[in-house]
């Protein structure tokens, strides 16, 4: 869903093999523009990526988009929804107005925020899932659609619970997903079920605290008091697997005196401290990060502004090797990293450029050992892991996209190994393992033979068994458990939740 047909463009470019593609536009847009599309359904066919028919003009005007988008999205009936950033990005500040200067046309915005809201009545209405991705304006689309998203699908959405039982957490139009396993190692799982909570942006982030509580945060809009509509981060605890989740809390926003400069805040990551402390982190308007702390009591601290470097918005949070939290940050104006550490619980921020560390864009993840990343690299995307004290190791694996999941902990034939899971080719779902604390073994990656929407995930179950989840193509979820026994790393078939 976009404002013309030249803003398809982009979002054309990142489609995979094999996805068939509706175009719904609220206005015509201009003769050069529809051209433009058209070569570009053309090349669409070359890649095997099918574009059905003319696109839908619905002739909207600003204000009335939101209704006849929910028209189309009935008509059309998509499991996903794709459309344009809700809060484009400013280019320069007008220090008279005190304001931000966006370069955007301002309908690519409205048909966005039309969009999210109509996804998300549309999945209310229907019952079904449906799953919103926006793209961030002006990336290019080389680097594929998990680079270019506005609000990034989770790394980590497969938890085990204090009780042994897995949970998938995943953001939809209508809110958080959830699915739960039945017992601990079965293979019967309830839901999808959306959770009650704000009306969220489509993003989540699940951290787990040392007590094995699942934490949720994102974005929210909402109206205030005022009429107008301001942006937060929300979180919530889910204490005990298939219960209710505990109430959305707002964490505030670092620019929340502004709300021009507030819709623009990046999306958080969090991890927690060797002492307990829970730590958000985001992208703020200056593209710098700040972050803010909530103790083991539930007193938050004030907003603190990191500085010494600009970011993109691509944040990892871990802990680090001496019990504190590590935020690392793909640099805004290099194909480099910046880390914020702290030596101890509580301790100063400290700033250590990475420049060795060069990540494709969208690929950053935490990888299980305390202070270590994993990301792929920009020169070849082949997936490497940064080893405090040895640097980057390589682990192969260069086709695909997208981020890495991993799991320490695994037996495999009386070795404890870390599993790993990704994206490979068109999608489809490569798995590998090396050795515990030796990924410089290698690792050997195979196709788990399933195709997913979303980077894979992995964990380990009540039995101790490593557990590839991932999102089918009919929008569903799919689960597949390691074989005890047998020699090698084998999984059981795929089954459907």
């Amino acid at each position: 869903m976009v404002a013309t047909p030249g803003d398809a463009l982009e979002l054309l470019a990142t489609e995979d093999h094999g996805s068939v593609v509706d175009i719904v536009c609220a206005q015509p847009g201009t003769a050069d523009e529809r051209a433009a599309l058209d070569r570009a359904a053309a090349d669409c066919g070359r890649r095997g990526v099918r574009v059905a028919g003319d696109p839908w003009v619905i002739d909207a005007e600003v204000g009335k988009i939101t209704a006849l988008v929910l028209d189309a999205l009935h008509e059309l009936r998509p499991l996903t929804v794709r459309t344009l950033d809700p809060d484009p990005a400013h280019v320069s500040f007008d220090a008279e107005a005190k304001r931000p200067v966006i370069a955007e046309p301002p309908l690519r915005g409205s048909v966005a925020r039309a969009t999210v809201a109509a996804a998300r009545t549309y999945q209310r209405e229907c019952g079904f899932p449906v799953f919103v991705n926006c793209h961030r304006a002006g990336t290019d689309p080389r680097l594929g659609a998990q680079a270019c998203t506005r609000y990034p699908l989770p790394g980590r959405w497969l938890v085990r619970g204090v009780d042994g039982r897995l949970t998938a957490y995943l953001p939809s139009a209508a809110g958080v997903l959830r699915w739960t396993e039945g017992s601990p190692g079965a293979d019967e799982w309830s839901g999808p079920e959306v959770l009650e909570g704000p009306d969220l942006l489509p993003g989540i982030t699940v951290v787990q605290d040392a007590n094995g509580y699942a934490h949720l945060l994102g974005l929210r809009r909402r109206k205030r008091a005022d009429g107008k509509e301001h942006v937060d981060l929300v979180h919530a605890t889910q204490y005990q697997t298939g219960r209710p989740m505990g109430p959305w809390h707002s964490v505030g926003n670092p620019n929340a005196n502004d709300r021009s400069k507030a819709r623009e805040v990046g999306f958080p990551a969090a991890v927690f401290d060797a002492a307990g402390n829970l730590h958000v982190f985001v992208r703020n308007f200056g593209h710098g990060v700040s972050t803010r702390r909530q103790s083991p009591d539930g007193r938050w601290s004030g907003w603190q502004h990191l500085r010494g470097a600009a970011v993109a918005d691509e944040l990892v949070a871990l802990p680090g090797r001496s019990g504190g939290a590590q935020v690392w940050a793909r640099a805004r104006d290099s194909a480099s990293v910046v880390r914020w550490h702290q030596e101890a619980p509580g301790g100063d921020w400290a700033l250590d450029p990475v420049t060795h560390v060069s990540p494709y864009p969208g690929t950053l993840s935490a990888a299980p050992e305390a202070g270590t990343i994993r990301y792929r690299y920009f020169g070849t995307n082949e997936v490497c892991v940064e080893v405090p004290g040895v640097g980057p190791v390589s682990l192969g694996g260069a086709d695909g996209s997208g981020p890495l999941a991993a799991v320490p902990g695994v037996e495999i034939q009386g070795w404890g190994c870390t599993v790993l899971a990704r994206s490979g080719h068109a999608g489809t779902c490569a798995v590998g393992a090396h050795e515990d604390g030796r990924p410089e073994t290698g690792v050997w990656w195979f196709d788990a033979g399933e195709t997913s929407l979303v980077p894979p995930a992995v964990a380990v179950d009540g039995g101790g068994r490593a557990v590839i989840a991932l999102l089918g193509t009919d929008g569903r979820l799919r689960v597949a458990r390691q074989e005890p026994g047998v020699s090698g790393l084998a999984f059981a078939q795929w089954v459907t939740a």
